[in-house]
This record gives C-alpha cells, structure tokens and sequence, in this order.
C-alpha cells in the first residue's frame, strides 16, 4: 500500500489515542488532518509530528457537538485538500454515573459527542468518498457498546448506537469501494478517566487490563491497510463479551461483582 499523499481526518486529535493515532499515520507517510478543541494542544502536537516524521498535519479547531461548526471546518478541508482517504471518529468522553443521579445536560452531551458528532462528520464526508469511488470511514466504539454495565447506562448507549450506525451505514455502501470499521477497545490508559471516573475507583480497579492508547493506535492504522469489519481488543474480553452476547443472563448472575467494578 502507498501511503503518500493519503489525506485522514482525525477528530478528538489533541490526546490519548487520537493523538497517537496521528503520530502512526505521519509514520507511515500520510498526512494527518488533526481535529480538537484544544488547539493549543493540537498545534504543538502536529508540531511534533512534523518534527519526528516531516509529514506536515492540517490542524483545525473543532468541537465535533456544534454542528454547524463541523460543516463549516470541514468545507474548508475539502478546499485546502483534494480529496479525503479516511475518517477516524475519535472524539468522545464518558461520565460515570448510576442512572438516577445522571443529569440530562451530562447524558446529552455525551450523546451530542459521542455520536451526533460521529454522525454529522460521516455526513460531511460520504458525498466527496462516494464521488472519488473510495474512502474508509473508522469509529472509535468501545466494548461498553456490547456489554453494558453499572454506572455506563448512557455513555453505553452511545457506544451501542454508534455500533448499529456503522453496520448500517456498512450495508448501504457495499459496492462503493468506501470501507467502514469499528474499533471496540477495552480500558484505555489515557485522560478519558479524569472526566468519566472522578472517584478514580474505576480506574484503580482495571489498571492491570488497561490498553495503552499506542496499541489501540497501531490497530486502528492497521484497519487503513487491510480493512476489516471491527477490531476488539484486548481479545479476551471481546470472548467474554460474546459469551455474554449468548448468555446475558447467566454472566449477569456469575460475573456480576466483576461488572460492577465502577
């Protein structure tokens, strides 16, 4: 595969995998287009890269929740490039928290990032993929979105539905050449923690099954190269995730403390 002159979006660019995600697409010799909030961050990011691997990353300020924003960021990218490769919907944030003392305004953030945000720049960018008859489209998912437990009731129903978007979408693009994947990690040892477990019990509790975000990174990129329906890692728990799958409630009774790790 010839990675030069590949263009792929990356939103939520400015840390943790994201960010790493990056840094592997400008190894491989394609040219990050980074996109976060933080653009302080971004900038001094791509700054790395350029120093590391001399590829050059577009860098655009973006909150992926504001929807006219994203329209309006990615019309610029599509004047400042020529075509667009790869989607990576990164972007996303999780607040742990037991149903009945979540708010609204947390539940409906979550969902305005985690997934209106996925959806409106996969929006953005299926015309221009559909038009040059190639692209892949990558989201972010997480294992919560295929075995739910306590204190994740909405962060989970963000995952699960942005998991029923892509196997939809997947089905109305056969025969166009366009790819769409979904990567389900576990715990990733990242800032994600600082905002979704605040007790910092959680995160204690999982330390040892904890992913680094630079693996979760490598098999994203991976997916560029040789495309494939879902990656889930770490691959035990994507076992015990399709044991639960086929048996929800003997799991719930057997491994019930271990689900409530939160």
């Amino acid at each position: 595969m010839n990675w030069d002159g590949l263009n792929v979006i990356i939103t939520g660019a400015s840390s943790g995998i994201g960010e790493k995600i990056s840094f592997e697409v400008a190894k491989k010799g394609a040219t990050p287009i980074m996109l976060a909030r933080s653009f302080e961050k971004l900038k001094k990011i791509a700054e790395s890269i350029q120093d590391e691997t001399g590829i050059t990353p577009f860098t655009y300020k973006l909150d992926v929740s504001d929807e006219e924003a994203v329209k309006e960021v990615f019309q610029h990218i599509l004047s400042d490039v020529e075509r667009i490769d790869v989607l990576i919907n990164n972007a996303g944030f999780a607040h742990f928290d037991l149903a009945h003392e979540s708010t609204m305004e947390s539940v409906k953030n979550m969902f305005h990032v985690n997934v209106f945000g996925s959806i409106v720049c996969t929006q953005m960018i299926l015309s221009h993929m559909m038009e040059q008859r190639s692209g892949h489209i990558i989201y972010i998912a997480s294992q919560a979105g295929k075995l739910a437990t306590p204190k994740s009731s909405a962060y989970s129903a963000t995952k699960h539905a942005i998991l029923g978007y892509a196997n939809s979408l997947r089905m109305e693009l056969q025969g166009t050449n366009i790819n769409v994947s979904v990567v389900n990690p576990g715990p990733v040892r990242t800032s994600f923690f600082a905002t979704a477990d605040k007790s910092g019990e959680y995160e204690k509790s999982v330390q040892r099954y904890m992913l680094t975000p630079e693996r979760v990174a490598l098999k994203t990129v991976e997916l560029i190269q040789k495309p494939k329906r879902e990656v889930n890692l770490p691959g035990w728990m994507n076992i015990g995730t399709k044991i639960y799958q086929l048996f929800p409630g003997l799991v719930e009774k057997l491994a019930g403390s271990q689900l409530r790790k939160k």
